[in-house]
């Protein structure tokens, strides 16, 4: 009988009325349960069990009376709390399961999406540059469909996985900047250094390319020449340090629109690291420095 008790107060009165905030009305009904509850077993152990209704007492009891009403009461609120105790846990157990199975989904999607967005903007730029250089009638217009196929091949299958080789990353970034050389010609100037063992490391894909083409963004206008010095570096074999410096023009993004790839390498960083990321710019003079260390394990 305290098993029913306990199923009723479970899947009847607790959603109907306490999810509702209707105390009240649960405390009326549960009282009524109760006094059932309380006929139903004394009627039951008295029938077939024994007549002392209080078999587990010592001495005998008698029905109805002020003491044994209280005795099985008790009785009958304990089996509910413990009862409702475990349902409450596990419910909250499998609730919580749920809750981070929706959240990585969420993030799961959320990232996917940014991804998405960079991949037009990219393209969308690329595209642009070829369109310069075929205006122009440029030799360097072959080579550029070239690169483009690269990297295109690359951004249709090789990141379609949360993470990738760095290698493969530092091969997409130095054919986008090759492209951006082709339309400049020697306008730009660029160096590259690694530090440590980076063979084996793997990161989120199209990570760092919003970086490589703010310096495009901001270093350029008119006849200006740019500069983009880029080193990676592995720390302790737990960190990745990305430093960029590239010169920065004020007056470079004054007009036109405002670009997605910082603030969506920002929010993916967030979205990916939580809080195990650094990241620190600052502009010195005519000169835009990015520091950014990311876990890669």
């Amino acid at each position: 009988m305290g098993m029913v008790l306990g199923y009723v107060n479970i899947y009847i009165l607790f959603p109907r009325y306490v999810l509702n905030k209707k105390y009240a009305s649960y405390i009326f009904y549960f009282i009524i349960a109760l006094c059932i509850f309380y006929v139903v077993r004394t009627e039951l152990i008295y029938q077939f069990i024994n007549e002392n209704v209080w078999p587990e007492s010592e001495t005998p009891q008698n029905a109805y009376s002020f003491n044994h009403i209280i005795v099985v009461f008790l009785i009958g609120i304990y089996d509910v709390a413990l009862v409702t105790t475990i349902k409450l846990t596990a419910d909250w157990i499998l609730e919580r399961k749920r809750i981070e199975q929706l959240q990585e989904v969420q993030l799961r999607t959320e990232l996917n999406l940014l991804k998405s967005q960079i991949q037009p903007h990219f393209f969308f730029n690329t595209l642009n540059n070829l369109y310069a250089l075929t205006i122009n009638k440029s030799d360097d217009a072959p080579r550029v469909i070239l690169k483009l196929s690269d990297m295109m091949e690359y951004v249709l299958y090789e990141v379609n996985s949360p993470k990738v080789n760095l290698l493969k990353e530092i091969q997409h970034i130095d054919n986008y900047i090759d492209i951006e050389k082709m339309r400049f010609y020697d306008r730009i100037e660029s160096e590259l250094n690694i530090t440590g063992e980076i063979e084996d490391v793997n990161v989120p894909p199209l990570l760092f390319l919003s970086f490589v083409e703010n310096c495009f963004k901001h270093g350029l206008k008119e006849n200006d020449n740019i500069f983009i010095k880029m080193s990676f570096k592995v720390v302790e074999k737990k960190y990745l340090e990305f430093i960029l410096e590239n010169n920065f023009n004020p007056n470079a993004n004054k007009e036109g629109k405002e670009g997605i790839g910082l603030n969506n390498a920002k929010r993916r960083l967030n979205l990916l690291f939580l809080n195990d990321f650094i990241m620190e710019s600052k502009i010195e003079g005519n000169t835009y420095n990015l520091f950014l260390k990311i876990p890669i394990q």
